[in-house]
């Protein structure tokens, strides 16, 4: 059964870079930090990152939420990703935007005035 998103992991090209601009990202240091993986913790999820595969957006996305889309687009934006799908509301009054981190990948943010974090296990 599955009981929602437990772990993304993204391939980077540099573990260090991609390491450094996550933690700018999330405003957090890395729980484990390892030559072959690093993990963040995410409100109950983990961001890892392989330093191994190929980055690139043509993979499935992970949407993360978040409380203030737009800050969070403006903020991730500046620390260095591009748009890849604007701010979209996709009903519901639930809204999606997909960046692109500095290696290609996709991380995708939710505003879902649905869902309820005290439930995640």
């Amino acid at each position: 059964m599955i009981t929602g998103l437990r772990t993304v992991s993204y391939p980077v090209t540099d573990l260090a870079k991609a390491k450094a601009w996550y933690q700018a990202v999330l405003g957090q240091a890395p729980y484990f930090d390892e030559v072959f993986y690093v993990g963040f913790e995410v409100g109950g999820f983990e961001l890892g990152l392989v330093p191994d595969g190929t980055p690139g957006a043509a993979g499935p996305t992970a949407y993360w939420g978040s409380g203030d889309i737009e800050t969070d687009i403006a903020r991730i934006v500046e620390l260095g990703a591009t748009v890849h799908a604007a701010l979209t509301e996709v009903g519901g009054g639930i809204r999606v935007a997909t960046l692109l981190d500095p290696d290609g990948n996709q991380f995708g943010l939710i505003d879902n005035p649905h869902f309820d974090p005290a439930k995640v296990r």
